[in-house]
């Protein structure tokens, strides 16, 4: 019997599920009801930004709920009518998420600005 390869993305997978479930509500208050009223300064969440630890942070929420997202996409899209992509969805959609962790990764890590 062939091993499979699919624990090494359920990791991924059931992190980004547990970020997007509890940490991506409160960053869509602060962003989008807090900022914008006013009840929290521009400036104090630009330095929040700027410190290493919260983009460390950022990068793993982020890359994270790109391989949630992937995941997801991977096992719905044949339900959508894309049985004809199933052998290759896996390379474009995880492939994809390995490629926009890379790139929030140099944002990170300021290479891109």
């Amino acid at each position: 019997m062939r091993r499979s390869n699919e624990p090494l993305w359920w990791v991924p997978f059931a992190g980004g599920m547990m970020i997007d479930a509890m940490v991506i509500p409160a960053l869509i208050v602060i962003t989008g009801i807090l900022l914008p009223f006013g009840i929290i300064d521009v400036e104090s969440i630009r330095q929040l930004l700027l410190h290493p630890l919260t983009r460390a942070a950022m990068f793993v929420i982020i890359s994270l709920t790109f391989f949630h997202a992937a995941h997801r996409l991977r096992f719905a899209l044949p339900d959508l009518g894309l049985r004809a992509l199933k052998p290759v969805l896996g390379f474009i959609l995880y492939g994809g998420a390995i490629l926009a962790t890379l790139v929030t990764g140099a944002i990170a890590l300021q290479i891109i600005q």
